[in-house]
Parts: C-alpha cells; sequence; structure tokens
C-alpha cells in the first residue's frame, strides 16, 4: 500500500519519514564538525568549505524533501492516533509533530536565506546559483537569519529528541504498534480510541516559536555582531567633506570573489584645481578602522592573527600627493597595514562641478606584501590580489 489509510502509515510516508530522519542525523553531526574545523592553512580551509558545501548542499535537499513531505501528508488520510483517549498526552504529541514539521522547513531555509544573504566561502553544490530572489547582499540580513538558523535548529533537536521519547513510550510502556506502524510492512492495530481533532497543538507549536525566539533574544543571538560595535574613527580637518562614499575590496577565495567594505573611514582631503610649482594639486591621509570590515562570510577569519590581526592593528592608514596622470589622477604614496608600509598608487577619476566633487578610483594590492595570510603561500584557497575600490561625493569647505 503507497498511500495512507485511517489506521496505517503507505509506503510513501514511510519513505519520506526514515529518509528525513537519516538525513537529519547526518546533517546535525556534520554543521557541529564543520564549525569546529580549523582554517589556518590553504588545505585546512578548503576541506572545511567542502564539509559546509555538503552540509549546505544536504540542507537544500532536506528542505524541498520536506515540503514534498509535507504536501503528500496533506493528501493523504491522517492514521488514527492510538492514545487519542489520552488527551493531554495525544495534544502533546500533536504539538511535538507540527514543530517537528515546522523545524524540517524553516532550518534549511533560514540556513539557505543566510548563505545567500552573504558572500565567500562554502557553494551549494548545484547548478541554479547562490542567491535567491528578494535576498540582498547584505551582513547584518545575513546575520539575523544565521541567528534564526541556530534557535530553529534548537527547536528542531528539542522536537526530535521528544518525538523519538514519544515513539520509545508507546513502544516498551504503551505497548501499542504506534512505532511498528511506521516500518516496513502492514501492522493494523485492534482498535482504535475515538479521535478528538483540535487547533490546539498548532497554537502550541506557533507558541513554542515565539518562545524560543524570546529566548534567543535575551541570549544575545541577535544583538549586533563585533564588528558592528567598533568604535567609530574621530572626525579630521578637510579641505572637502566626504558627504558619502564606500571603500570596497574584493578578494579571490577558493576560486569565487568575495566583496566587502569598510564602514568606518575617514579622509582629510586637500585639493585645488591648479598644481604647486612641484605639480602637485594636494594631498590626502585616510585612516581605515580595519574592525569596520564586513567581508562576506569570512569577515571573522579576516579579522584573525593570520590576515589583518585587527586586535593589533586596528588602523590602517594612506598617505598620499594627489597629481596629474594624463586624463586623470593619481595618488602616490604609501599604505601602512599590520605595521607594513608599502608603496601603493590609486589612479582615480575625479568630476568638479562648483563645490561638489565626484570621486572613483581603483587600485590592486598584492596581500603577501603586508604579511596577510602568510599560512596561504600560494593562491589555491585565497589570491594575492586585492582588489581596492573607493567611491566618494565630497563638498568643498
Amino acid at each position: 500500500m503507497r498511500g495512507n489509510s485511517t489506521t496505517t502509515y503507505g509506503a510513501v510516508t514511510k519513505s519520506f519519514h526514515w529518509l528525513i530522519a537519516l538525513l537529519i542525523i547526518t546533517m546535525i553531526p556534520l554543521g557541529i564538525y564543520a564549525n569546529g574545523l580549523p582554517y589556518d592553512t590553504g588545505e585546512a580551509l578548503a576541506f572545511k568549505a567542502q564539509m559546509f558545501s555538503i552540509h549546505k548542499t544536504l540542507g537544500v535537499f532536506i528542505f524541498f524533501t520536506a515540503l514534498a513531505r509535507i504536501a503528500w501528508a496533506i493528501s493523504q488520510s491522517k492514521p488514527a492516533l492510538l492514545n487519542a483517549d489520552k488527551r493531554l498526552e495525544a495534544m502533546l504529541a500533536e504539538l511535538v509533530h507540527w514543530t517537528l514539521y515546522a523545524a524540517l522547513v524553516l532550518v534549511p531555509l533560514t540556513g539557505w536565506i543566510h548563505h545567500a544573504a552573504t558572500t565567500g566561502f562554502a557553494p551549494i553544490w548545484w547548478p541554479f546559483g547562490q542567491g535567491l530572489p528578494f535576498v540582498p547582499k547584505d551582513d547584518s540580513f545575513a546575520h539575523i537569519f544565521a541567528s534564526l538558523h541556530i534557535v530553529f535548529e534548537r527547536v528542531l533537536a528539542i522536537s526530535i529528541i521528544l518525538h523519538v521519547a514519544g515513539a520509545l513510550k508507546h513502544h516498551f510502556i504503551d505497548r501499542d504498534i504506534t512505532l511498528k506502524r511506521m516500518l516496513p510492512g502492514t501492522t493494523e492495530p485492534d482498535s482504535v480510541p475515538e479521535q478528538h481533532r483540535s487547533a490546539l497543538p498548532i497554537i502550541g507549536a506557533v507558541g513554542a516559536y515565539m518562545l524560543a525566539l524570546v529566548v534567543g533574544v535575551n541570549l544575545g543571538l541577535f544583538a549586533a555582531t563585533e564588528q558592528d560595535s567598533v568604535p567609530r574613527l574621530a572626525a579630521v580637518e578637510s579641505g572637502w567633506t566626504v558627504q558619502d562614499g564606500t571603500l570596497a575590496i574584493t578578494v579571490r577565495q577558493l576560486g569565487s570573489d568575495v566583496e566587502g567594505s569598510f564602514a568606518d573611514w575617514t579622509a582629510a582631503i586637500n585639493f585645488t584645481e591648479e598644481p604647486d610649482a612641484n605639480g602637485v594639486y594636494g594631498d590626502v591621509e585616510v585612516q581605515v578602522a580595519i574592525g569596520s570590515l564586513s567581508l562576506g562570510s569570512v569577515t571573522a577569519q579576516a579579522m584573525g592573527p593570520d590576515f589583518f590581526d585587527a586586535q593589533t592593528h586596528d588602523t590602517a592608514v594612506f598617505k598620499a600627493d594627489i597629481l596629474e596622470d594624463g586624463l586623470t589622477y593619481t595618488a602616490n604614496g604609501t599604505l601602512t597595514l599590520k605595521g607594513m608600509e608599502v608603496p601603493v598608487n590609486l589612479p582615480f577619476s575625479l568630476q568638479i562641478d562648483g563645490d561638489t566633487a565626484v570621486m572613483q578610483g581603483q587600485t590592486r594590492l598584492n596581500r603577501t606584501s603586508f604579511n596577510i595570510g602568510e599560512t596561504y603561500p600560494d593562491e589555491s584557497s585565497v589570491g594575492f590580489d586585492v582588489a581596492v575600490t573607493v567611491n566618494l561625493t565630497a563638498t568643498r569647505n
């Protein structure tokens, strides 16, 4: 029998049940294992990414399998509860069932949204891309769904424990065939008690999720990340005031571009349309708060000692003279980063309309020049080249 009856589960329902059980038993330990893996070398990073890719790919498969399981359940008769005469026990069992169904969808979905909202590290192994419609690439958005993923994971784990405990109680204490009905073969109960249908289990499941979210908030899971709370740099005196702009970087990791930006930086700009006797149009000093960097899923790794070492070197400084370079300009100077001072040339375009200037520039740096990523001596995991892009609008003081 492939479909359900009023007293037994069919082969399709049993197959869905045990397939999802096998996937969950695989997923939870794999996620814990992958999260604890080191990434201090290129080989370690590649292996960690591989484990997370398996975890994410299985998660997407679970999501669609759970949807199919729910759709099948809706289309089928619901076998009678064998403990329906124990009203409270039956209601709690239904509550756990609804909570578990929801978790099978919410856990992979929130993980998938978190993945789509960030960049880098471990891709999903399928041909349909890494993004999702209406999901922006935004670290704050990703942080919310990462926190939801954690909360719903706990709900899933508790639901599974209660579900298994209930099945074992039926088998060893009540000695009924509730567990046997989900095993291969057809087992009919001798009799079934009168059934009582109620919306209370669904309401209870919703309440369980609301309670889980309250607990998550109180535990600080949704609080601002460490990068969000980095002290801001003090304002600087400048001939031009930056009204808005971005300071972004792009790195290559495991064959994919990872884009990020610094939320906190200042620019002391002194620029005149006419050069001095040495052909210098002015100068610029940019200070960058390293801890304000958001770099997708690898932000924490980037802050570590082997990379930016934000705890020891919290600020980078770029000092340069502004020179003409054909039809454009260039900021020619030095960048001090992680204790290393390296010559840097930043070509940029400049449009001035009255007292408003719009500047766009890009340069490329070699991470090895700043002793960044020394345990990644080749480009198999992390590329040497780092693209730096600056866009800003400033007004003359």
